[in-house]
């Protein structure tokens, strides 16, 4: 069976109903003339510590304040809806959940896949056979889409081996073989097929510690994930680490109040370790499931803040043993390899197990996931492709390139 067909099967088993296809391209048609600009939430450190304006911190406060109350209508709406039960358990239900997240992932990419696609597909229409001069244009393609020149480069060997391999002459089948390559691509030597859920603590307490730099979406990522922990019965508490920037408090206790959970706060400049210890008190006390930590992301005073996140793991890790559960590094999509270079950085000084790539959505080289995962072997864990509440989702490879190459599987099917 080919690979576009096995897509098909696990993400789109049923056709989907017209008002949902309208929707679908409504949602895309969106994105598309949405300006990155709109999307940018004050991101503009770099990893020197340099800044585009003096009074940064305030004028991004300032605006992820602003943007809250667009994304927390959201909770209203779908409070009702969520399955309080946590995951489905008929098949059906199961089979509903895969297309949902099918159709999240098409509308999400659709800047990433408008780009890719029709430079796949332009590239396809020039060259009848394959050949090194279509695998040049193809590695330039695809470094385009920001999937990182040392990932192309091995993309591209096993690429070529697999069209010997399978004696393929005609261009248009190598589409389907590049679909394949980027899935392996992601998982490596590790099994294919597991998506990789955030960790959860079987004997008590869960912690999650969110790191990153100012602006790439930590707090509004932090609010969305408690709403959907909490609509699953999870009881959540959140931990107002970041006590240097201005707001950063009293977004995250906005959050929090929005989505019905514990927020444990002291006052701005506060110890950070301080308020992570309270939180832990207060939700081993309040028998919560979940603690949420948030912290500081000031590139600038790199050594100070690195010693800062140090402390507070080490705090975490002496009240409840075996944590942090998850220690999620958070990622502007948008930033492209700036957010790599973050993720060096971090990567060096602490001990990441997981991204979240926020944004996705507002930028047409999404390839970034492929580049992440393939130079510093850490998993995305959760990806933004949206601005709405329920946005926020685990993130599948399988469902990341059927979003990459939708409109190509569905006009395979109209050619079958």
């Amino acid at each position: 069976m080919g690979f576009f067909k096995k897509l098909k099967e696990k993400f789109v088993e049923e056709p989907m109903d017209k008002a949902v296809e309208e929707s679908i391209q409504k949602e895309e048609s969106k994105t598309i003339e949405s300006d990155d600009a709109d999307r940018d939430e004050g991101f503009t450190e770099n990893l020197e510590g340099e800044t585009e304006t003096e009074n940064e911190e305030e004028l991004e406060s300032v605006e992820e304040t602003e943007g809250i109350d667009e994304h927390l209508e959201e909770f209203d709406e779908t409070e009702d809806d969520e399955n309080q039960e946590g995951q489905p358990h008929d098949p059906e239900e199961v089979e509903d959940k895969e297309a949902s997240i099918a159709s999240k992932f098409k509308t999400g990419l659709a800047k990433t896949r408008n780009s890719f696609t029709s430079k796949i597909n332009d590239l396809v229409a020039r060259y009848r056979t394959v050949d090194e001069d279509f695998f040049e244009e193809l590695e330039e393609v695809l470094i385009s889409a920001d999937v990182g020149v040392n990932a192309v480069m091995e993309m591209i060997d096993e690429l070529q081996m697999e069209v010997k391999r399978r004696n393929i002459k005609d261009t248009r089948q190598v589409k389907e073989v590049i679909s394949e390559k980027l899935v392996e691509l992601y998982y490596g030597d590790e099994d294919q097929g597991e998506v990789e859920e955030l960790k959860m603590n079987p004997d008590g307490l869960t912690i999650y510690l969110f790191v990153g730099v100012n602006g790439v979406g930590k707090t509004t990522t932090i609010g969305k994930l408690a709403h959907q922990l909490k609509a699953d019965g999870k009881k959540v508490t959140l931990a107002a680490g970041d006590t240097f920037r201005a707001g950063a408090i009293d977004q995250l206790d906005v959050w929090g109040q929005r989505a019905g959970v514990n927020v444990v706060k002291h006052s701005e400049g506060s110890d950070p370790a301080a308020v992570i210890y309270d939180g832990i008190q207060s939700a081993k006390s309040k028998k919560a499931d979940v603690l949420i930590c948030d912290t500081a992301g000031r590139l600038q005073n790199k050594v100070n803040l690195m010693n800062e996140l140090a402390k507070v793991k080490r705090v975490i890790e002496r009240e409840v043993p075996g944590a942090p559960h998850e220690v999620l590094l958070v990622l502007d999509a948008t930033t492209g390899q700036n957010a790599m270079s973050q993720a060096k950085t971090f990567a060096e000084s602490t001990d990441v197990s997981g991204i979240v790539l926020t944004k996705l959505d507002g930028t047409a080289k999404g390839g970034i996931v492929l580049a992440i995962r393939n130079e510093l072997d850490i998993p995305v864990k959760l990806v933004g492709l949206g601005e709405k509440v329920s946005d926020l989702e685990t993130f599948d490879p399988h469902a990341f390139v059927y979003g990459l190459f939708a409109d190509m599987i569905e006009e395979e099917d109209d050619e079958t």
